[in-house]
This record gives structure tokens, C-alpha cells and sequence, in this order.
């Protein structure tokens, strides 16, 4: 193909673009004026040209994103029959959340577990009965979301205690696959920046690596929860699995993080809430772009209503068209070459190194946590973020901004929206998970 056409343009260098821009700033500072500072400490310029690419690696070897539909278990047969019906309707995984022993039979009936992506989220913690479900499904699909860690991190105490949970967990990894999840959606909801959400993920998995040696790091996947800083969440997905190769390479090992994903909750609300329809759609689309291999949408009104066939179908479709529709079927290395990405991936990869061998050199995450500095840290961050929430910097539309005055929630609340305070003694401090808007959503409720 001839290039004359291109000939008769010279091209034009990164230090030429700041020039003329510098020469329209009349005066103003362009490092003060154009230059921006995240609360993670990275810098976004105004533009990027190719001397910003850093030609990272991702591995992502996976083939396309599933579509998971999360159904608690209530009823067995029930949610067999959700199970079933979210299959033929698209989805191709299924999360089943338990807080009890279930009969398995009755739940997995009809469901080809050897084609069917199937992953388990257990409030309770029993090597037998983790077994026997394994033994039953018989397949490298199913995945166990067994994370001691992040039980004492979210509830702060040990599910009986140290020795005994990790017997379990020894346990269960002896006889199952993919039997260690890393839930790093807590930090999220918590509030703690993209960052510490990183470098706590890691540090979180490198306790299991500690104890059980290199052998399990294929044994270990993660779920994390995404949030609507877009470009920046991408880049999250993007940079763990970067980290992940980096530690696992200090351990004369490989292994592909499998990365399970849903949209935040800390930035849904009750009022204008199919405002969160729009909310999950860019966080959904975030995951697919950074390379999940799976997502589990949250339908709009599922922090104030009971599920419900409308919502969940809603929250389905948003996926259904993300992939057929907007073509994003096999989009995971979509953003290999895109100049602002790399270089997010490249800085968020670096810092959240750094706060993870500052965590190693503190004894680890396990020490720190039981100390009080993870929640501390997450602390001060959500606190931040609430401030410029409260203030209205950072906007939440409907909610602290453009509220529809006649928008009333108080009779349509099925379950409550707003954080439960525990009386309970716990080991340690657990680290909370709280929505932004729930300090002016009460306010809100008490006038109408």
C-alpha cells in the first residue's frame, strides 16, 4: 500500500506536542495546569505517543471471558432450577453461595459440571463435605472459594481457629483443585485504593505460597471487585497478573492467576438506582478488557431487594450484549499497545511492589493484619474517598448530585441497604466494607 499521501506530514515528537501546548497554556504551568495526581500517587498526562509503551506481558492465555450467574442457596431445588434456567438463557458459569451444608445432588442435578464453570463460596469452612462435593462434581471446573485469610480479614475472627482452619485448608488442597481463593474483593468495598487492593492481593496469596509451598500456586485463584475508575481498572486486572508472574518466578515456579470478578458495591446506591445499571456496565466492561476469565454481574437493585427474575435477568443481558453484541467475545488482550494503559499497568505494577515488600519486611500480611496495619491503611483511604464523596468532588449521580427530589425508597426496601453493626468479639479488627452513599441515603429516608 503506498504511503504518499503520508509523506507530505512530518512527524512530530512528544517534546514538540509539550512545546505547543506550553505556548497555548499562555503563561500557565504545564505541569500544574495539565498534570494530574490519583490518590495512588500516579501521574496522567494530557496525551501518550508510542515512546510511552512498555510492552508488557500480559499472560492471558485464555480464550474469551464466562458468564457467570452468583445464585444463593436457599431452597435446593430452587436454585437448581435458576441454575438451569441462567444456562440456557447464556450464562456458561455458576456461582453458588452457601452458608450452610447442602445436598448436592438436588443442586447439580441436570448440570453438566464437565462443561459448566462452577464455583462455590462457602460461610462455613468443612474439609469432608468439601470433598465430597469435589468428588462428586469430578472436574477441573469447579472452583472451591476457600480463603481462611480473608474470613479473618472480613470478620475478624478464624472460622474455629489458626491450626484448625489451616488443617482444613491443608485438607481440602490435598484433594481437591483450584481449593485456595483469594478474595480481594473485601479491600475494594472497603475503600482501599487500586494499590493496596494489589499489593494486599498479593501479599494475601504469598501467605498461602508461605505455608504450603510453590506446589499449590496453581491451586489458588482470585476474585476481585471493580470499581468505575475505567482506563485505571483495566490496568488493575492487567498489573496483577504481572505481579503474580513476578512473585511466582521468586518461588522457581509458574502459573496463570484464574481471576474471577463482579462489579463494586461501594459505589451503588438506593436512589436513582438504575443509575447502577450504568455503573455495572462500565465495571463489567473493565473486567472483560483486563483479561478476567470470568464476571458475575450485579443486578441494579440487588442492595435492596431480594433477587428477583427481572433483576438478575437484566444483569445477565448486560453481559450478553458486551459479548455478542458489542463484540468483546475474546477482547482479554484488547488493550496490548494502548499507549495511557501500558503505562498505568507499568506504574500501578511498581507501587503496588513496593507497599508488598514493605508488607514482607513487616513479617507479612498475616502479621499485619493481626497488628491492625492493613486496616488502618484501608481506613485512611476510605476515609478520603468519603470525604471527597461527602463534598461532592467525587459524584455519584442521583445520589450527591442532581437528586430527583420525588424519589422515594422507603416502602420499596426488601432488605436493608446499610452496614450491620456486630456485637460480637472478634480476634481482630475486621476490615469494613461500606458503601459511599449511606450516611446521606439514611439522612434521605428519615425526611421523606
Amino acid at each position: 500500500m503506498s504511503n504518499y499521501l503520508f509523506d507530505e506530514f512530518q512527524g512530530v515528537t512528544p517534546a514538540e506536542w509539550k512545546q505547543k501546548i506550553q505556548v497555548d497554556l499562555k503563561g500557565a504551568d504545564y505541569n500544574d495546569t495539565l498534570l494530574w495526581k490519583t490518590e495512588e500517587g500516579i501521574t496522567v498526562k494530557p496525551f501518550y505517543t508510542k515512546e510511552d509503551r512498555t510492552n508488557i506481558k500480559i499472560n492471558t492465555p485464555h480464550k474469551g471471558f464466562a458468564i457467570c450467574q452468583s445464585i444463593n442457596i436457599e431452597n435446593e431445588e430452587e436454585a437448581n432450577a435458576f441454575a438451569i434456567d441462567s444456562i440456557q438463557r447464556g450464562a456458561n458459569a455458576i456461582q453458588f453461595n452457601a452458608r450452610k451444608e447442602f445436598d448436592y445432588n438436588t443442586l447439580l442435578k441436570g448440570i453438566d459440571t464437565q462443561k459448566t464453570l462452577l464455583y462455590f463460596t462457602f460461610n462455613f469452612l468443612s474439609s469432608q463435605f468439601v470433598k465430597k462435593l469435589a468428588d462428586f462434581t469430578n472436574s477441573d471446573k469447579c472452583y472451591f472459594n476457600t480463603d481462611i485469610i480473608g474470613n479473618l480479614a472480613s470478620s475478624g475472627n478464624w472460622y474455629s481457629n489458626l491450626k484448625s482452619d489451616h488443617t482444613q485448608l491443608e485438607e481440602i488442597a490435598k484433594a481437591t483443585q483450584n481449593a485456595i481463593c483469594v478474595n480481594a474483593s473485601i479491600y475494594q468495598n472497603a475503600g482501599a485504593t487500586i494499590v493496596q487492593q494489589l499489593a494486599y492481593a498479593l501479599a494475601h496469596a504469598n501467605e498461602y505460597l508461605n505455608h504450603f509451598g510453590s506446589s499449590i500456586a496453581n491451586n489458588i485463584h482470585f476474585n476481585f471487585s471493580v470499581g468505575s475508575n475505567y482506563f485505571f481498572e483495566i490496568a488493575k486486572l492487567r498489573a496483577f497478573r504481572v505481579l503474580w508472574n513476578a512473585l511466582l518466578k521468586e518461588y522457581n515456579t509458574e502459573a496463570t492467576a484464574h481471576i474471577f470478578t463482579q462489579p463494586s458495591s461501594r459505589n451503588k446506591t438506593i436512589y436513582d438506582y438504575n443509575v447502577n445499571m450504568l455503573r455495572t456496565t462500565s465495571e463489567c466492561m473493565s473486567a472483560i478488557l483486563g483479561g478476567t476469565n470470568t464476571v458475575a454481574n450485579n443486578s441494579y437493585d440487588k442492595i435492596f431487594h431480594q433477587p428477583n427474575e427481572f433483576g438478575e435477568r437484566i444483569s445477565r443481558n448486560q453481559l450478553l450484549i458486551l459479548q455478542q453484541e458489542s463484540e468483546l467475545a475474546e477482547a482479554q488482550n484488547i488493550a496490548d499497545g494502548a499507549y495511557y494503559i501500558e503505562t498505568i499497568t507499568q506504574q500501578l505494577a511498581q507501587k503496588a511492589l513496593e507497599v508488598f515488600k514493605l508488607i514482607e519486611k513487616g513479617g507479612g500480611f498475616l502479621k499485619q493484619l493481626k497488628e491492625g496495619v492493613i486496616q488502618r491503611k484501608i481506613k485512611e483511604s476510605a476515609d478520603k474517598e468519603q470525604q471527597l464523596f461527602d463534598s461532592g468532588e467525587l459524584v455519584l449521580l442521583g445520589t450527591n448530585k442532581i437528586q430527583n427530589e420525588n424519589d422515594k425508597m422507603k416502602n420499596d426496601l426488601e432488605v436493608s441497604p446499610f452496614l450491620k453493626i456486630r456485637n460480637e468479639k472478634t480476634l481482630i479488627q475486621p476490615i469494613i466494607q461500606k458503601r459511599l452513599a449511606e450516611k446521606l441515603e439514611q439522612e434521605r429516608l428519615e425526611n421523606e
